[in-house]
């Protein structure tokens, strides 16, 4: 079977980003399948192409069977709502220029966010008679509703229109998060699949130290709590600077961001102008090297703007931390909290809240054992529920079901 992925912001284990696709990808291969990914040069945490990458279109073969296109696409993803845009339609008609020249496909597989290429993506299956799959990671526009990015009314019921267009065409709607199903299917999902994040326990190693990585940061004795993601308007790293101004008076605990995003460079000047002596900004590091960053910490924080949408999102930083046996410390509501709480993997603080995110860090910061125990039980909880093979496997089986009844 070959499957045909349409994914902008497609990241590989080399570079820093959320890689289940090349992962889910690597699987797939590995149990007979072919698999092309169309994507985008630009990575998406820092808004910057590639160098090594020509200017229109770069093949890489990962590996045999999995094959990677990079195509043209407009570098403006971290300026104005209108130069994004221009960043995904540029990709959705560059990348649709590439997919036609893809031969033997037997399923199209596009993924949202954003939404654009997956338009590409069933326009393609529809050329190549062949299913279209459609993967739902974030529930847009719903969310850019929410945060504030799309406001105008008409683009937002175009927007919602082509949500639904496109769930009502998919043979298979998958979700990665069971707090999107009803929203999907009350827009038009006829078959929904939930094939949740994970993450990769043999990446990680919850004995791993992080002492080189401590020692270069000058971290060593430090109580270290980490932030590892995107820096942008939806991650309310506002709130994480309040409470690192809270807790200035315990020298010990320091915190540490990773990562880049539109927001950085504001909250770097902010922690700067407030004299935040803990906090310490580092760039995004590849997947391959964050099981050593995540080895660093003794914490690490999850967190979105307390928002009613985000209580559907399953974070899949979330379940990285958990893998690598470290304590979370949630500032979301909803599924993903009933996760972290049912595993005993950390303590839950209310969205926006900076002085309950200091009193958490601070207990787990005077108590050791406490945040061990935490990591512990979160590597645990993967190890039995969420393992990154288990959610290929699903997502095969769908592949093999619907290439084969059309």
């Amino acid at each position: 079977m070959h499957i045909l992925l349409i994914h902008q912001a497609y990241a590989s284990l080399n570079e820093p980003g959320g890689t289940r696709h090349e992962e889910m990808a690597r699987f797939l291969v590995a149990q007979g399948h072919r698999v092309t990914i169309i994507a985008s040069p630009v990575n998406y945490l820092s808004g910057k192409p590639n160098p090594s990458e020509r200017h229109w279109i770069s093949r890489t073969e990962i590996e045999p069977g999995l094959t990677v296109l990079r195509c043209y696409t407009f570098p403006a993803f971290h300026r104005s709502f209108f130069h994004r845009t221009l960043a995904f339609m540029s990709f959705m008609l560059s990348s649709f220029g590439v997919g036609l020249g893809v031969p033997d496909v037997d399923v199209v597989w596009g993924t949202s966010p954003p939404i654009f290429q997956a338009v590409t993506a069933w326009i393609l299956a529809s050329i190549k008679r062949v299913p279209f799959i459609f993967e739902v990671r974030d529930l847009w526009p719903e969310f850019a509703v929410a945060v504030g990015v799309l406001r105008n009314p008409l683009l937002i019921k175009a927007s919602e229109g082509l949500e639904r267009f496109l769930y009502r065409r998919a043979k298979r709607v998958v979700v990665n998060s069971p707090g999107f199903i009803t929203h999907v299917q009350t827009r038009g999902a006829k078959w929904v699949e939930l094939v949740p994040n994970g993450a990769d326990p043999q990446m990680f190693d919850p004995n791993l130290s992080g002492q080189g990585f401590r020692h270069r940061y000058g971290l060593d004795e430090s109580f270290v709590v980490l932030y590892a993601g995107a820096h942008g308007l939806s991650n309310d790293l506002g709130v994480v600077l309040d409470a690192a101004d809270l807790l200035r008076n315990h020298p010990r605990i320091r915190f540490v961001f990773v990562g880049d995003g539109k927001e950085k460079p504001a909250l770097v000047r902010e922690a700067e102008a407030r004299g935040l002596e803990n906090v310490l900004f580092l760039p995004p590091f590849s997947k391959c090297e964050m099981p050593e960053v995540l080895a660093a910490a003794d914490a690490c924080i999850a967190i979105l703007k307390p928002l009613e949408a985000y209580k559907t999102t399953y974070p899949n930083k979330v379940f990285d931390y958990m893998a690598a046996g470290r304590a979370v410390v949630l500032a979301i509501d909803g599924v993903i909290r009933r996760v972290v709480e049912e595993a005993g993997a950390g303590i839950a603080v209310p969205p926006g809240d900076p002085r309950a995110m200091a009193e958490a860090i601070l207990r787990l910061a005077e108590n050791k054992e406490l945040t061990k125990q935490m990591g512990t039980a979160g590597r645990r909880c993967i190890e039995e529920n969420f393992r990154r093979d288990q959610m290929a496997w699903r997502m095969m089986k769908i592949f093999e079901e619907v290439a084969k009844n059309g």
